[in-house]
C-alpha cells in the first residue's frame, strides 16, 4: 500500500505549528461497529485520523507532537487475521507509505503513551467525538502523574484537536477539491441514469418502485469507484417529498408524481450531495412546473449571493426573499393576510412551505465541520456572532426546497409536492463554481434528458 504523503504530511506540519512545542496531539479513528452478532458494518474511518494520515484501516491512532514528529500506532501484521479481513499495512511499512516519523503496534498504545506526554505542557485531543476518550486520556496522564518525584510533569492544559482542525478542513486544498470533483461528476451521472430508468419503466408500463431508482444510483457509485454513499439516499415519490430525510422505501412510483432524489457518493473519503426534482414520467405538470420555477429561481438568486466576501446567510436569505415572492405569485400567501413581501419574510409567512435552512458546508462529511460564525468577530446587538465570510477554497451546499403538504392553506393542485434543488458550490476568487452540473436543472432540459 502507498499512498501520496504530501498534502498529509503538509496538514500535519500545520496541525504541529497550532498546538506548539512541548504539546501532544493524540487523534484516534473510528472503531469497527457491531451491526449484529459477529457481522459488522462496512468500515469506515474517522475524517480527523484520515484527513491527517490518509489511512483508513481500523484500530489506529496518530500522536503528533508540536515539534512535528509523528507516531502512528496501527494494527500489526497478522497471517491468521489478514486470511479472515485483509492485508494490513503493519508498523513496519507505515512510516515509507505513509510519511509518519514512526509507527508501532496498536497493542503497544497504552504503553508508550505516558512517555510521549511526559514533561508536555498540554494535550489536545477531539472533543464529543470519541466516546471514552477522555477517561482515557485521563488515565495515562495518571501514569504520568506517578512519577511527579522524579521530576516529570504532566500536561495541565487539555485543548479541542476539532478547533483547529476544523478551521483547517474548511478551506479545501487542491487534493481536497480533485476528490469533491470526481465524486461530483459520478453522482451527477447517478441521478442521470435513475431519472431515465423512472421515465423508462413508466413508458412500458412495469411497475416502478423507489428502490428500482435507487438500484440506478448504487450501481453507478460503485461501478465508478465510489465506496459509499455519502448518506442514506432519499428517493421520494409523490408525498414522501415532503418528508425532508425520507428513505429510499418500496413506494410506486406513479405516472404524475414527483420523485425527489438527494443522493450524493463517497469518493476516497469526500463527499458530494445532490438534490434533483422531476416528473416521473417525464413531463411536467403545470403546477408542479410553477412550483418547480420558484425553486429554481430560489436557489439561481442564491448562487448569485454566493461568493467571496459575502456572509455564509447571504444566500439563505436571498433564497426566502425570492421563495416568498413566489408564494405571493401562486396565490399561496395573500398580501390582504400577509402585508408586503417583507413583512411576510419578518413574520417567517414561507416557513410552512421551507423550514430547512439553504447551505451547509461539505468536504468529507456531507454536513462538513467549521464554524457557521466568523471567528474572533464583535458580537451583533443581539449577542450573536456575524455569519461566517465566504472565502475561496469552501464547499458549500445551496438548496433551496418548497414542500406543499396536503391540507396546507396552498391551493389543492399543489397538494402532495415537495421540490429541492440541491447542488454544491466551491468558492472561487469570482464567485462560485457549481461542481454537480453535470445533471441538469433547467425543466426544458430535465423533460429532454427524460424523453
Amino acid at each position: 500500500m502507498s499512498i501520496p504523503c504530501t498534502p498529509y504530511a503538509g496538514r500535519r506540519a500545520r496541525l504541529a505549528a497550532h498546538i506548539g512545542p512541548e504539546a501532544l496531539a493524540l487523534i484516534p479513528t473510528a472503531p469497527q461497529r457491531l451491526r449484529n452478532r459477529d457481522c459488522d458494518f462496512p468500515y469506515r474511518h474517522d475524517s480527523y485520523f484520515y484527513y491527517l494520515t490518509g489511512f483508513a484501516e481500523p484500530d489506529s491512532w496518530l500522536a503528533l507532537t508540536g515539534e512535528g514528529q509523528s507516531v502512528l500506532f496501527c494494527q500489526p501484521k497478522d497471517e491468521e487475521r489478514e486470511i479472515w479481513t485483509g492485508i494490513r499495512l503493519g508498523p513496519q511499512a507505515a512510516p515509507a507509505a505513509l510519511g509518519v516519523d514512526e509507527a508501532h503496534a496498536i497493542s503497544e498504545l497504552d504503553e508508550r503513551l505516558p512517555a510521549l506526554l511526559e514533561n508536555r505542557r498540554a494535550v489536545w485531543f477531539p472533543f464529543a467525538v470519541h466516546e471514552g476518550l477522555p477517561a482515557r486520556v485521563e488515565g495515562w496522564l495518571g501514569k504520568v502523574r506517578t512519577r511527579a518525584r522524579q521530576g516529570v510533569t504532566a500536561p495541565a492544559e487539555l485543548h479541542d484537536a476539532c478547533a483547529p482542525l476544523d478551521e483547517m478542513r474548511l478551506i479545501k486544498d487542491a487534493h481536497e477539491l480533485e476528490l469533491i470533483r470526481r465524486a461530483c461528476a459520478i453522482s451527477a451521472r447517478a441521478h442521470i441514469r435513475a431519472m431515465q430508468r423512472s421515465a423508462a419503466m413508466l413508458r412500458q408500463g412495469q411497475d416502478t418502485r423507489e428502490h428500482h431508482l435507487e438500484a440506478e444510483l448504487l450501481h453507478e457509485f460503485r461501478q465508478s469507484g465510489a465506496e459509499f454513499p455519502a448518506y442514506g439516499n432519499i428517493v421520494a415519490s409523490g408525498a414522501n417529498a415532503c418528508v425532508l430525510h425520507y428513505p429510499a422505501g418500496s413506494a410506486p412510483v406513479r405516472p404524475g408524481d414527483m420523485v425527489l432524489i438527494d443522493a450524493g457518493c463517497e469518493l476516497h473519503g469526500y463527499a458530494s450531495d445532490i438534490t434533483r426534482s422531476f416528473p416521473a414520467s417525464g413531463r411536467f405538470t403545470a403546477a408542479q412546473r410553477a412550483l418547480y420555477d420558484v425553486v429554481l429561481a430560489m436557489q439561481q438568486a442564491a448562487i448569485d449571493a454566493t461568493r467571496p466576501g459575502a456572509r455564509f446567510n447571504e444566500p439563505h436569505e436571498a433564497a426566502v426573499r425570492t421563495l416568498t415572492q413566489g408564494l405571493f405569485d401562486l396565490g399561496i400567501l395573500t398580501h390582504n393576510q400577509h402585508g408586503s413581501v417583507q413583512d411576510a419574510v419578518a413574520a417567517r409567512a414561507y416557513a410552512p412551505y421551507y423550514m430547512h435552512r439553504t447551505s451547509h458546508w461539505m468536504g468529507m462529511d456531507v454536513h462538513d465541520c467549521g464554524s457557521y460564525a466568523e471567528p474572533g468577530a464583535p458580537r451583533q446587538a443581539d449577542g450573536a456572532l456575524p455569519s461566517r465570510v465566504l472565502r475561496p477554497g469552501m464547499v458549500l451546499t445551496v438548496e433551496p426546497g418548497l414542500y406543499v403538504r396536503a391540507g396546507s392553506a396552498a391551493p389543492e393542485k399543489f397538494w402532495n409536492t415537495g421540490i429541492r434543488i440541491e447542488d454544491d458550490a466551491l468558492i472561487t476568487a469570482e464567485g462560485c463554481e457549481l461542481l454537480t452540473r453535470g445533471v441538469p436543472v433547467a425543466a426544458s432540459e430535465i423533460e429532454e434528458l427524460m424523453s
